[in-house]
């Protein structure tokens, strides 16, 4: 009891940690279960663990193959929950790069790391390209956190994060393979064996998980399940899909539970969000266990065995010349530019997954006396451990350094997505600005996206908007609902996030009253809130543009909108096509000249009828 209560404390204590100083959990979870595990040994009493995770007759938590077990468990919830955040929107413009990174990228990283193993280390060729297969997944959980602070084009993040949700099945697919080809060992059927288990994967794996996907939408709409049990209803579910799709084609579990994942995050659901949020908590308790688990099983043979110079020559190859060729040929014919593709190249970091299944085809194979497995397990927590720490501490230096840390961040996120947020959304797209548009009222969300807007229904009160790597290229914050206090909300709780360059809210009625102590924050102007933004919106809804001839002009035609409440001023143009906010100290722009463009929603100016 005392062990089992203890990680769970060290965990959620390393999540903390990580939090704070803004690190992928994985780095402190790895370290807290190699101290309680392999470490504790050299100053324990007994030199024994602080934790043993396997059963040895006298302490221990799971018997026998019960931690493999909970293990597979675990990692079906987690990529089922990654499933879920993939949109089919998100890869509009990079998805044949990342078609081919986990296609190319994948068949590159087997053989290269396969054959570096094998003349580093010696291993023979089956452990070898086990161990390569295995360190073909990257992970969410560990890239995430590393994107999370660092500004880039959105393309770049979409990149990484959907690389590393959609090849943790691919990684296990290719080890699951491996494991089957020394599993059945060579001879006449042994290629023969090999496909049919991979039919056998594919088949079993799409179909169990687009079936059921369906089959639990299906109840979710139809309201066959009660709100109170949706959640576990859900993770019921998703096990059974797991547990049914593997008796039927050993380890298709894997690949079954992403694309019921990805199928269900891809439907008009309702109640997704709070499914999502359930297993996001979910998630996170399941990490902090199975890693300092997975750690402590180590034993400090197995680290002394890669503690030499060979280590470190498998390593450099790996990340430092098979990671860049596969991005490179992975990324021919595509929009990204060079420094984008080195970027992409540093920043591969492995996670839960290739740890989770190193260890349970590593232990299978050290039982049988598989010449060479007692190298796997440590092999791969290296590369897991090297990666993430490498890139956790390098990753944001490096985006300076090839020039792919944006300077300022022009991305616009607009809280509300009502008709008048959605008309200014799309002025603000066709100038080459991303916007993006969150509301909790799905029909304002699916009127955005049906006139081509990212939109995405989101409760500002939760977390999930600071830990979307999508929006690290937001640097201004627009509020725009009709409520004031979700607007000044939004504004208090991210505009040190998403509102570095510029954060405006809409004026309420009472700061209407009173124009000269109208807040700094104030959109647009002192004399227009919600109300006659939508009134404006409704009788005329159409962005115009008018040419100014200079400072002079631009404070005419304001005082002009002061005075008429169906035209709102909104934007300035420049020549050069960059786009600045009007806020409700409008009168403040000095430096307009000849060749601007003032953007207003409503009537045309009366002087631009007559001209």
């Amino acid at each position: 009891m005392l062990e089992l209560a203890g990680i769970i404390i060290l965990g959620i204590i390393a999540q903390w940690v990580a939090w704070r100083l803004k690190l992928p959990a994985i780095l402190p979870l790895i370290l807290i279960g190699l101290l309680v595990g392999p470490i504790a040994t050299l100053f324990t009493e007994d030199g024994g663990k602080l934790i043993e995770p396997i059963w040895d007759g006298e302490k221990g938590l799971f018997p026998g193959e019960g931690l493999y077990y909970f293990v597979s468990l675990a990692i079906s919830i987690i990529l089922f929950e990654g499933g879920l955040t993939l949109k089919r929107s998100e890869i509009r413009n990079v998805g044949p790069m990342i078609t081919k990174l986990i296609t190319i990228g994948s068949v590159v990283t087997f053989f290269g790391a396969g054959v570096a193993a094998h003349y580093i280390f010696g291993l023979n060729w089956q452990i070898s390209f086990l161990f390569s297969a295995l360190i073909i997944v990257t992970g969410p959980t560990v890239i995430t956190p590393i994107l999370r602070n660092i500004p880039l084009k959105k393309d770049v993040s979409a990149v990484l994060k959907w690389e590393g949700i959609l090849i943790d099945p691919i990684g296990a697919l290719a080890a699951v393979l491996v494991f089957e080809f020394i599993s059945v060992g060579e001879g006449q059927g042994y290629t023969l064996t090999a496909l049919i288990e991979f039919g056998k994967i594919l088949l079993f794996g799409f179909t169990f998980g687009f079936t059921f996907a369906h089959a639990l939408a299906f109840a979710i709409k139809k309201n066959f399940i009660p709100h109170y049990l949706l959640n576990v209803v859900s993770l019921s579910v998703v096990l059974l899909v797991f547990v049914e799709s593997d008796i039927f084609a050993h380890e298709s579990g894997l690949l079954a539970v992403v694309v019921m994942g990805m199928v269900m995050g891809n439907m008009n659901l309702p109640n997704i969000k709070e499914l999502l949020y359930f297993k996001e908590s979910l998630s996170v308790l399941l990490i902090s266990i199975l890693f300092i688990l997975l750690a402590a099983n180590i034993n400090i043979s197995d680290l002394e065995l890669i503690y030499n110079w060979k280590t470190v020559a498998l390593f450099v190859v790996i990340v430092f010349l098979i990671r860049p060729i596969g991005v490179f040929l992975s990324a021919q014919g595509s929009n990204l530019k060079f420094n984008e593709k080195l970027f992409i190249s540093w920043v591969g970091p492995r996670g839960i997954v290739a740890a989770g299944i190193a260890s349970l085809f590593g232990s299978k194979l050290l039982s049988r006396g598989e010449p060479g497995a007692e190298y796997i397990t440590p092999l791969v927590f290296m590369i897991v451990l090297g990666t993430v720490l490498l890139n956790a501490t390098t990753a944001r230096i490096f985006a300076k350094l090839v020039g792919v840390f944006l300077k300022k961040s022009e991305g616009i996120l607009i809280v509300g997505a009502c008709k008048v947020s959605r008309l200014i959304g799309s002025y603000l797209q066709q100038n080459n600005r991303h916007v993006v548009l969150i509301d909790s009222n799905r029909d304002n969300i699916e009127k955005a996206k049906k006139k081509g807007l990212e939109a995405f229904n989101a409760n500002i009160y939760s977390d999930s908007l600071s830990n979307n790597i999508e929006l690290n290229d937001v640097g201004f914050l627009m509020a725009l609902t009709g409520n004031v206090d979700i607007n000044k909300f939004a504004l208090n709780k991210f505009k040190n996030q998403f509102g570095e360059n510029g954060s405006f809210r809409l004026v309420t009625p009472d700061e209407m009253k009173d124009p000269e102590n109208n807040p700094k924050e104030g959109l647009f102007s002192h004399t227009d809130d919600y109300i006659r933004l939508s009134q404006a919106a409704r009788n005329n809804p159409t962005i115009h543009e008018i040419e100014l001839k200079d400072a002079a002009h631009y404070k005419e035609l304001i005082e002009i909108t002061k005075a008429d409440d169906a035209i709102i001023p909104l934007f300035l143009r420049s020549p050069e096509g960059d786009i600045e906010i009007i806020p409700a100290f409008s009168e403040d722009f000095t430096e307009i000249q000849e060749g601007f463009r003032l953007a207003y929603l409503g009537k045309m100016f009366p002087i631009e009828k007559n001209a």
